[in-house]
């Protein structure tokens, strides 16, 4: 495969596409027919004009026509087959490499951002369709080309010099179309993904857009983008169509030089008026396939980048094993010596973060904004990985659990609800397989039932993408039984409340108490002090580092009395393997700053903190 797309890196990818060799080789047998049966125009019209309409023979006439208009059928037929097998291919293809494409884009996307997660999606239908189209046909005919060529020195040496002149002519200006534009191209792609990305998130904006008229402002920053895309691909065109142009007058050119030359030998008697046309038939086959490359070639070069980034995208995010299954968990979570940053930063937003919770306990998560509350969300949920130290639930740390079961075992509502494009009853259940009184259980559970049956259509109503009927508040809600839902053990509740009226809020605490008495361990992030009155426990962020952490009256007292012990310096972790866990994801890139001294905490007023 790589023959086809030069010196790249063998890979997942280059591995999926070396199990259809034998169909590329049947599909290269098919070509081989097919090529050989092109030769029968040549040879008829060489049969018609040296037999036919010499000897006025008409069953000879009746023969040859008869022969050719079968050979014609075998070959519209064996073209049908050839397609037929390279779509059958292309479907196989898909079905290979989808879900690895769809598993690696969404952890690229958890890893980096969302982007324009849509990009691997296009890259892949580039791939297959180069694959399965005339692109990889052309591939197939081009070493044919030199066949047909000495079939034309067998009828005159002229003319099989004429046909190599123009081949290597066309071969020339394809490697130039690609010098010339390969570079500008990449850069004008580079540019068309920038704005596109642009206008995908602003498009998401438009209702704060539209209102605070930021609409001509928008424009004016993605206009530039798309101006310099604009001017990029414009370029390269305008390459290509002088160099089209050059190429299609080549082929006319030689198509009728091919007659000329060959009446003047029929003129001295070395050649007949038969192999005149047959050579100019022939010639038309030879360059053919060099044109057809050529026509391609944008998408030669499209499915190259694509292959490209494809397997890029699958040896940065290789597929997981699947990891032996442990026992439930009880819900005993620690972190010890926890630093975490965001991928693909060195900036730590936790910074030496030890404790342990026991089965059944309920912590509330408080301080300012920025303190890293819902890093340690994500953190506690193994959406993100710790750079140093470690989190464990029960006795295993999160990254030797099986994904797929931790998933059962976590139930995780993220401050910024996002439900998915389906009914109520598919967003709570996860998008699983499911019973009513499962679902319904969990909406009880969180104390949403009655709102659920107020809606039109009850748990079948279909929300659409993003829960577009719903308000802030009835997202929130759903999204806090989808957390509930296949009943875990660990609950991360990331503000909860905060688009709650005074009734969602009742609920939110009902439901909490009754979790709390399943011996659910919770973990909830809050600025409100009404959740502080059923928590067990609670942990007191700032500036990423953990300054209180114990029974909820202690904190509160600590709270109240506005004075805070001064926290533990933070060790300056080994300068070589920090962690010696190599096995698991931990990152140790990177090395962690000190922390701030001791900060003052002030009470924020009787309703938040």
């Amino acid at each position: 495969m790589n023959k086809v797309f030069g010196n790249l890196p063998k890979n997942e990818l280059t591995s999926i596409l070396l199990t259809f060799r034998k169909t590329f080789i049947i599909v290269a047998l098919f070509s081989y027919v097919i090529n050989m049966l092109m030769l029968a125009p040549a040879i008829y019209m060489l049969q018609i004009y040296d037999r036919v309409l010499s000897s006025r023979n008409m069953e000879t006439l009746l023969m040859v026509t008869i022969m050719v208009v079968f050979m014609y059928i075998v070959l519209a037929s064996l073209e049908w087959v050839r397609s037929s097998i390279l779509i059958r291919a292309g479907n196989r293809m898909d079905e290979m490499m989808s879900s690895r494409t769809f598993t690696a884009s969404f952890a690229n996307a958890l890893n980096i951002g969302s982007g324009n997660a849509s990009q691997s999606f296009n890259d892949l239908v580039s791939v297959r369709q180069f694959f399965t189209g005339n692109g990889l046909f052309a591939f197939f005919d081009a070493p044919w080309a030199p066949i047909y060529i000495i079939v034309i020195f067998m009828l005159h040496p002229a003319l099989g010099i004429l046909a190599v002149i123009s081949g290597l002519l066309i071969i020339f200006l394809t490697f130039l179309t690609e010098i010339l534009s390969k570079k500008v191209l990449s850069e004008a792609n580079q540019h068309h993904r920038k704005a596109t990305t642009f206008a995908g998130a602003n498009f998401r904006n438009a209702e704060v857009i539209e209102a605070m008229g930021m609409l001509d402002g928008v424009k004016r920053y993605w206009m530039p983008r798309h101006l310099k895309f604009m001017s990029l691909q414009t370029t390269a065109s305008e390459r290509a169509a002088v160099i089209s142009s050059i190429t299609k007058f080549i082929r006319i050119s030689s198509q009728s030089l091919v007659y000329a030359v060959g009446a003047y030998y029929v003129i001295k008697l070395e050649m007949t008026a038969g192999a005149m046309i047959a050579g100019s038939i022939l010639m038309s086959r030879a360059l053919a396939p060099i044109e057809m490359i050529m026509g391609t070639w944008k998408q030669f070069i499209a499915a190259r980048e694509s292959y490209a980034k494809l397997g890029q995208l699958f040896m940065q995010y290789p597929e997981h094993k699947e990891k032996m299954s442990l026992p439930r968990p009880k819900g005993r979570v620690k972190l010890d010596g926890l630093y975490a940053s965001p991928p693909n930063s060195k900036q730590f937003i936790l910074k030496n973060v030890s404790f342990v919770t026991e089965p059944g306990d309920m912590v509330a998560v408080i301080g300012p904004s920025g303190s890293g509350k819902s890093t340690l969300s994500r953190i506690l949920v193994g959406v993100w990985n710790p750079a140093l130290g470690s989190i464990s639930l029960d006795s295993a740390e999160l990254y030797k659990w099986n994904k797929k079961d931790l998933g059962t075992y976590i139930g995780y509502l993220p401050q910024d609800v996002e439900l998915l494009d389906g009914t109520i009853a598919e967003n709570i259940a996860r998008f699983e397989e499911y019973t009513s009184e499962s679902v319904i259980r969990a909406a009880m559970l969180a104390g949403v039932h009655e709102m659920i049956l107020a809606t039109p259509e009850g748990y079948d109503t279909f929300i659409g993408e993003g829960g577009v009927v719903l308000s802030g508040g009835q997202r929130q809600r759903i999204a806090l039984a989808r957390a509930i839902y296949g009943d875990p053990v660990l609950l991360v509740l990331d503000e909860p409340n905060s688009n709650l009226d005074d009734a969602g809020e009742k609920h939110l605490l009902e439901s909490l108490v009754k979790l709390k008495s399943m011996g659910k361990t919770i973990f909830v992030v809050t600025h409100k002090t009404s959740v502080l009155s059923v928590v067990d426990k609670i942990a007191m962020l700032k500036e990423g580092v953990l300054h209180l952490y114990g029974g909820r009256n202690e904190v509160l007292q600590a709270l109240q009395k506005n004075t805070q012990p001064q926290p533990a310096a933070v060790p300056q972790p080994p300068q070589a393997a920090p962690v010696s866990k190599p096995a698991g994801p931990v990152r140790n890139d990177i090395k962690p700053s000190q922390p701030a001294g001791a900060v003052t905490i002030r009470s924020g007023g009787s309703n938040e903190l």
